[in-house]
């Protein structure tokens, strides 16, 4: 009985600190969407996103390897390891993310809008895709130049396109609760959804970044 309930707790465990260090390493993220008006305070809200980087690998470190028993070192290793590369990453892609959006804002309702809303929603998703792709390739290698996590996450999101809009859509609706019920969203729902979110993209990653067990089988 206890064999079969071991890995259960130690999964139920896992997600429980992922929750909790993931509040912890986004405190001021945390505390302005829980005393602030989303739609109001949206730029400070990009500006603090970058925090979110090196969290985000921390947690998809702790998720990947839950049987480990050890999510407060894997995650502080990961977080230290990573956010000299996730921060920057983060912070690109969201000030991309807001200029794409100020620009289809202005082009809604414009003759002109019909021809250039495809196609910066389309920038959107794939700067979306990219960086988070990217950052599953940082939880996993930090060390990897950000050039090529870029390169190779952006071949592989379009090559899995129904994985990527799965979990692009899975992280929206981790997004959607964070604006209305952060509570919940922190407290419960953030690591069973991060962890639907990491399992797609690391299988979209496997073409060009096997799992560590099956290089080591391919080695042997």
């Amino acid at each position: 009985m206890k064999q079969r309930l071991g890995p259960l707790f130690e999964l139920a465990y896992a997600g429980l600190m992922t929750n909790v260090l993931l509040t912890l390493a986004c405190a001021p993220l945390v505390a302005l969407l829980m005393t602030t008006d989303p739609a109001r305070s949206w730029p400070l809200l990009a500006a603090l996103t970058p925090l979110a980087g090196p969290a985000l690998c921390g947690a998809f470190a702790v998720l990947a390897k839950h049987a480990d028993g050890t999510p407060v070192r894997t995650f502080g290793r990961v977080w230290r390891a990573s956010a000299r590369r996730a921060v920057p990453l983060v912070a690109v892609a969201a000030t991309t993310v807001v200029v794409l959006a100020v620009d289809l804002r202005y082009a809604w309702g414009r003759q002109v809008g019909a021809l250039v809303i495809p196609m910066l929603v389309v920038a959107m998703i794939l700067v979306s895709a990219t960086t988070l792709l990217a950052l599953v390739v940082l939880a996993e290698r930090p060390a990897v130049r950000l050039r090529d996590a870029c390169r190779v996450s952006l071949y592989l999101a379009v090559r899995h396109w129904y994985l990527t809009l799965f979990s692009l859509a899975v992280l929206g609706l981790l997004e959607a609760l964070l604006s209305t019920r952060p509570a919940i969203a922190l407290g419960l729902a953030a690591a069973p959804l991060l962890y639907v979110v990491w399992a797609g993209s690391r299988f979209s990653l496997n073409a060009a970044m096997p799992p560590a067990s099956a290089a080591s089988e391919g080695a042997a």
